[in-house]
């Protein structure tokens, strides 16, 4: 059973739901705690921030969310707080950092007793249902997921982890028969969710729709052949940070990364267009975002590597449009958004509660009243690399509005001003000019760090803190013996704190 000090919470929500108003939709949240937005969360998979048209890319093609990005309000700093998979969904579903949770590797269980987004909105009286990559259950890739291990979502058409995009498998609810999507992925779970939208659209209680596309994670060549035609590689632009020795296969890998984009896009726009036709915008929270990035031959780093500190990994796209954003639309937010920042915000928004032991920050006043001078320092961590990344350091770093300043066990590794530098070429650590800047970012990062009960270790602590173990030879928590009937789940749920 989950916590049960949330218990008062759920009564009280039972009966402020018996008892509201139906079918009423105000022209603003703010003083109508009762009439609850319904929320819809569009997550993609490894859609890096600049991959967009809106953010100023010349060659990706994203007409639909370039035009729901004049309908919102876009944080054009958000960053993934660990950017891969597992940490970033555990940190959106709990709000919680991955030093807290432990959730901080590939393929690991996002323990029961943590209580998460589904949760807190079914509390509130709220329909909750999620479709696509899950990648929380640590029990394997294929596996089916019970009930129980759904973290409070009740209509499932989901799998743990699969990029498979023309044969997507996948779990429908209590069926534990494995299902295949008949088409491209995003178009059919696209198509599923706008049947549940309708089917939803006139509920007394609202609803929580998580819709997890894995595109444009790779394989980049599975897009389909009408959106790979529109990106020939030798037409397409590269940045200045991408080295010499990675120029052709960053063309040949952007060519299948802008198509799955192009295509992804066209499948939000069709999903956004039945919201829009249910008449459901007004009382609708509609986000959209990713786990991560990736480098794509940036800093010599290969295609497909992500987990770093450097904005092609870190950075991500998050546009948020809530009931009567009015004169808010199409306004840009400088100061950055860190992911366990996502669930508080959305809980403000809302009226609901949020639990004290929450980690990120509300943000729903920033949100309803956007600043484009406001900043803060959004942190971001990884607390032990692994698979691709194993050589590389762990680190703890932030991202303001106008810097990245990132520190390793040895010490600080990055300082670089985004607004000068937005391809972070020029390393400015210990220019003289420059340390009293530096100097004010690291106590900054410490500030951050002491808020959590963090501090900048070894990878070895926190492997040994969670008892988890690396296969020898992927370096990785080892997801592939599950097939063969040898799986073991690695949690941190063991482990008392």
């Amino acid at each position: 059973m989950k916590k049960t000090i949330f218990l008062l919470t759920v009564l009280l929500s039972a009966v402020g739901c018996k008892f509201k108003e139906t079918h009423v939709i105000e022209p603003s949240m703010e003083g109508s705690s009762s009439i609850k937005p319904n929320i819809v969360y569009i997550l993609t998979d490894q859609w890096r921030g600049s991959a967009l048209g809106y953010a100023g890319n010349p060659d990706v093609k994203t007409p639909h969310l370039d035009a729901f990005a004049k309908a919102s309000l876009n944080f054009k700093n958000a960053v993934s707080v660990t950017p891969v998979c597992t940490p970033h969904r555990a940190a959106l579903l709990t709000g919680k950092f991955p030093t807290t949770t432990g959730m901080f590797l590939n393929d690991i269980y996002l323990p029961e007793e943590e209580v998460t987004m589904a949760e807190l909105f079914k509390e509130a009286g709220y329909s909750t249902a999620y479709w696509g990559k899950w990648h929380l259950d640590g029990h394997g890739r294929t596996n089916y997921i019970p009930k129980e291990r759904r973290q409070g979502f009740d209509y499932w058409k989901a799998l743990e982890c699969s990029h498979n995009y023309t044969n997507m498998p996948y779990y429908d609810n209590e069926n534990s028969e494995l299902q295949h999507w008949q088409e491209y992925s995003p178009f059919a779970i696209v198509s599923d969710a706008q049947q549940y939208l309708t089917d939803h659209a006139n509920d007394d209680n609202p609803f929580l729709a998580v819709i997890s596309i894995a595109t444009p994670h790779y394989p980049h060549g599975s897009a389909p052949k009408k959106y790979k035609d529109m990106y020939p590689p030798a037409s397409l632009s590269l940045s200045p940070n991408i080295t010499e020795e990675f120029e052709e296969k960053s063309r040949k890998e952007l060519q299948g990364y802008y198509a799955h984009a192009t295509a992804t896009d066209e499948a939000i726009g069709s999903l956004l267009d039945k919201i829009e036709e249910l008449k459901l915008l007004e009382n609708t929270i509609i986000v959209f975002s990713s786990d991560h990035g990736e480098m794509m031959g940036a800093h010599g780093v290969k295609p497909f590597v992500k987990q770093l500190a450097w904005d092609e990994a870190a950075r991500v796209p998050f546009l948020i449009r809530y009931p009567s954003i009015n004169e808010n639309a199409g306004k840009v937010v400088n100061a950055p958004l860190t992911t366990p920042d996502i669930l508080p915000s959305l809980l403000g928004l809302a009226h609901i509660d949020i639990p004290r032991d929450i980690e990120g920050e509300n943000l729903s006043e920033l949100i309803k009243n956007p600043d484009p001078n406001m900043d803060r320092a959004a942190l971001i961590m990884n607390v032990a690399p692994f698979g691709a990344n194993y050589k590389d350091a762990p680190y703890r770093a932030i991202r303001t509005k106008q810097y990245t300043y990132a520190v390793t066990p040895d010490g600080p590794t990055m300082f670089y001003d985004n607004l000068k530098d937005p391809y972070q070429q020029n390393n400015l650590l210990g220019k003289a000019d420059l340390m009293q800047v530096q100097n004010d970012l690291d106590v900054q990062l410490h500030k951050q760090l002491k808020k959590i009960g963090d501090t900048i270790r070894p990878r070895s602590y926190y492997m040994k803190k969670w008892n988890y173990a690396f296969d020898d030879k992927r370096r990785a928590i080892d997801w592939w013996s599950w097939k063969e009937g040898k799986g073991i789940v690695q949690s941190p749920q063991s482990v008392n704190n």
